[in-house]
């Protein structure tokens, strides 16, 4: 945690030092009350000098007014440190997270990150506010207090020294307990987060189901989760003001029992009884601020070793020492397999191997779950291959740096994902600079540009989050259309046109073809006559290939590609063949 604060706190290096000098400044003003309270019941009341009193009570106001411009200094500063503090480190954690690999993100989970990001970061820039307050005030104001109180009486400052270190011990317990819980809380918090996600995302599902009591039971027992520990970590710490309280009236009662004595004896003025009372009050009030402190403190611990946990994880996906280009764009899989998980005892893809050339389209057809997207994500490195290698244009793709190969790569996933904005800005998503004759035709490509133009202000319409306002086809088209705009040499398109009629698709498909006689194509599709057309089509069953050809040869020799073909199209397109 401290690593974190003095990493982060840089940029606001003035903000925190000027707010610990402005509590300082408080605190020297309040410590001087109870001294100037004194001498009023002292010289003043005694000898009835109303002068005297006044002058001091003038003296007292401005004391005040002077505390009050440094509280107000170290409350402004210190929110200032802490605002900078938190934005610094959360645009680090965002920053490292992009750099991610999918292994990474699937291990800490999105629902987690989230989490991390805002309610972990909030727990450790309160703190650090807190602490640029209270960490100054409360041991100036306990030191300061004990001093003053010496100064005034030697015997009664005895009773504090024994009340602080009994106070301390029952801290100590309370925190050590409950430290542990408020790592438990953190997580339950995440949780929640994920529970409300997967419902606020899959609305629709929930609504066409009528699944609303069963999503609403699954939130109240995450709540439920969270109230309980919330509850065991506030038990412990509720424990922490009765404690407080109880030795603090039990100090004021021996303040009031030894000094009331000395009083009689003639020892002690009735002033000055009364300022120890103020010192006394402040000194086990500022403790009770460093219990505060404390408790506080342990919770930012917890979220901090969360947030350590994010920044220290290296993404496994890493640009070789001595990057090489690619001469060329042919793909050459070789002996690839796959596993997610190095702990998996299974492999998702198995001993693929196939060369796929420059301006060629690539067909890839199999039953659901037969590793086809797993298979194209591998191209771009979201995972790196478990087995064997795979080469562009003759260079492993290890060997590539990976902005290079996320520059020449073109994916078109299965979900279809739009960000909030305009449609101009979507398909301007990966090149900022695209020019409009290039976005258009993008667009054109992806018959998109019809339903564009139907809109009143064309290419600057507005795109809501997630896409609302537009179908599952026109969301399709848009993400063809954002691909096709960034004019890759290597197009992935995983089952992009699932959600488009049958002529639309036929019409990308002949776009795909045209776009660029140079660029490799990889059509993955559950119809086949997405890729009946292609020069070559890759069967995949089990995460292995189970034929490789065209379509007429497929149909001749591979008894899977031909069943489909049945399902599909009938037996009639099977007759004639061979």
């Amino acid at each position: 945690m401290i690593k974190l604060i003095g990493k982060y706190l840089k940029g606001a290096v003035l903000f925190t030092l000027i707010a610990p000098l402005m509590m300082i400044l408080e605190v020297s003003m309040d410590l001087m009350q109870p001294t100037l309270m004194s001498d009023i019941i002292n010289k003043g009341v005694a000898n009835g000098d109303i002068t005297y009193i006044f002058d001091t009570g003038k003296t007292m106001l401005i004391v005040a007014l002077i505390g009050v411009i440094g509280g107000v200094g170290c409350t402004v500063f210190s929110s200032l440190a802490g605002t900078h503090f938190g934005a610094r480190l959360r645009q680090s954690m965002f920053d490292h997270i992009q750099e991610f690999s999918f292994k990474e993100i699937d291990k800490l989970s999105t629902s987690s990150l989230i989490t991390r990001l805002t309610n972990d970061v909030t727990q450790l820039q309160n703190m650090l506010i807190m602490a640029l307050r209270m960490l100054v005030r409360a041991p100036m104001q306990c030191i300061g207090g004990v001093f003053m109180a010496y100064l005034l009486s030697p015997k009664l400052a005895v009773i504090l020294l024994i009340a602080m270190p009994v106070m301390f011990i029952a801290v100590f317990f309370v925190v050590k307990k409950a430290f542990p819980l408020f790592s438990k809380m953190q997580t339950k918090i995440d949780r929640v987060n994920t529970v409300m996600r997967e419902n606020l995302l899959g609305v629709r599902v929930v609504k066409a189901f009528a699944g609303q009591e069963h999503e609403s039971m699954r939130f109240e027992k995450a709540s439920r989760d969270l109230m309980d520990w919330s509850m065991r970590a506030g038990n412990l710490t509720v424990l922490l003001s009765p404690i407080v309280t109880f030795i603090l009236n039990l100090s004021i009662v021996a303040m009031f029992w030894f000094g009331g004595n000395m009083a009689m004896r003639g020892e002690l003025e009735a002033g000055t009884i009364m300022a120890l009372m103020t010192y006394i009050t402040q000194v086990l009030f500022s403790l009770m601020m460093v219990v505060m402190m404390l408790m506080n403190v342990s919770r930012a611990k917890a979220s901090a070793e969360r947030i350590n946990e994010v920044l220290e994880t290296r993404s496994s996906i890493t640009d070789a020492a001595a990057a090489k280009e690619p001469n060329g764009y042919d793909v050459e899989f070789e002996n690839v397999s796959f596993r997610y998980n190095d702990t998996d005892t299974g492999y998702v893809l198995q001993d693929i191997s196939f060369k796929a050339k420059a301006g060629q389209t690539v067909g890839i057809i199999g039953a659901t779950g037969s590793g086809k997207s797993t298979l194209m994500s591998l191209i771009p490195r979201l995972y790196d291959v478990t087995k064997g290698a795979i080469r562009i244009g003759g260079v492993d793709v290890r060997e590539i740096k990976q902005e290079t190969l996320h520059r020449i790569t073109g994916m078109v996933l299965q979900e279809s994902i739009l960000f909030a904005g305009t449609i101009s800005e979507n398909l301007r998503w990966a090149d900022g600079e695209c020019d409009f004759s290039v976005m258009e035709q993008a667009a054109k490509d992806a018959q998109a540009e019809e339903f564009i133009n139907g809109y009143e202000n064309k290419y600057n319409a507005a795109v809501e989050q997630r896409a609302r306002n537009l179908s599952g086809g026109q969301k399709q088209r848009l993400s063809i259309a954002r691909t096709f705009a960034k004019r890759p040499k290597i197009l992935i398109m995983d089952d992009s046109t699932s959600a488009v009629d049958t002529a639309t698709e036929a019409k990308i498909r002949k776009a795909v073809v045209e776009r660029d006689k140079n660029a490799l194509t990889f059509i993955i599709a559950q119809r086949i006559s997405a890729i009946k057309n292609a020069d070559n089509i890759i069967v995949l069953d089990g995460g292995r290939i189970s034929g490789i050809g065209t379509h007429e040869q497929l149909l001749q020799n591979n008894e899977i590609y031909r069943a489909i073909t049945v399902s599909q199209l009938g037996k009639e397109a099977v007759e004639n063949v061979g």
